[in-house]
């Protein structure tokens, strides 16, 4: 079973959320959410799998309250934009992926699944044109000696994942099956202490590995 913490200052909008999550036969909501602050003590409180956390909040917003989550639970940012000009410093917080509030139910459902399962939730194109606005505004790239552990074709491997590409789309650049390449990923998340893929975009970006516009 999933556990679910929603967190929105819209009472409406968690309602909804709400009925459509504790409908599924593999879903709980076990706790709601007014603010960001509200969120990291129910996060601490009921330990849920999966937190969809509003960006924008009075108070403590959803950026502050992603950064302070306990470990544990995956974050899935909501936004009223596919753009929002936070989202990529969420990612870079420790957020696992994000939708658009008018996400169909389905695409929904299927997210918390994903997100539950280990995965990150940044489709190929909305990484490339996520990355591409706001990678500019992230800090100076920094030392690339925590690459050193990683083979060369990790490497490789990660200034992919970094421009938004698929396993299957990484294999057939590298000739390789999307299996290895899937290996070659999680090898570098498990090198770089990356809790799942929406990380490595960030690692690519900062170590100066994958630079906006290599798209």
């Amino acid at each position: 079973m999933i556990k679910l913490l929603l967190a929105d200052d819209q009472a409406l909008v968690r309602a909804g959320f709400k009925a459509l999550l504790d409908a599924q036969p593999d879903m709980t909501v076990v706790a709601e959410a007014a603010d960001g602050a509200e969120a990291v003590r129910l996060s601490r409180e009921h330990a849920p799998d999966v937190v969809l956390m509003d960006i924008r909040m009075p108070g403590t917003d959803g950026l502050a309250a992603t950064r302070q989550m306990p470990p544990g639970p995956r974050v899935i940012i909501l936004t009223t934009f596919e753009l929002d000009e936070y989202v990529f410093e969420a990612l870079r917080g420790g957020a696992s992926g994000f939708l658009v509030k008018d996400t169909e139910p389905a695409e929904l459902i299927q997210a918390v699944r994903v997100v539950a399962a280990g995965e990150a939730l940044l489709s190929p194109s909305v990484t490339r044109r996520l990355i591409a606005e706001y990678a500019t505004r992230a800090k100076e790239p920094s030392a690339t000696n925590h690459l050193d552990q990683l083979t060369d074709r990790e490497r490789e491997v990660l200034s992919l994942v970094g421009t938004g590409k698929t396993n299957d789309e990484i294999a057939a650049n590298l000739f390789m099956s999307p299996a290895t390449a899937k290996t070659h990923v999680s090898r570098a998340m498990m090198k770089l202490h990356a809790r799942d893929r929406a990380q490595l975009v960030v690692i690519a970006y900062e170590s100066g590995l994958v630079k906006p516009g290599w798209l």
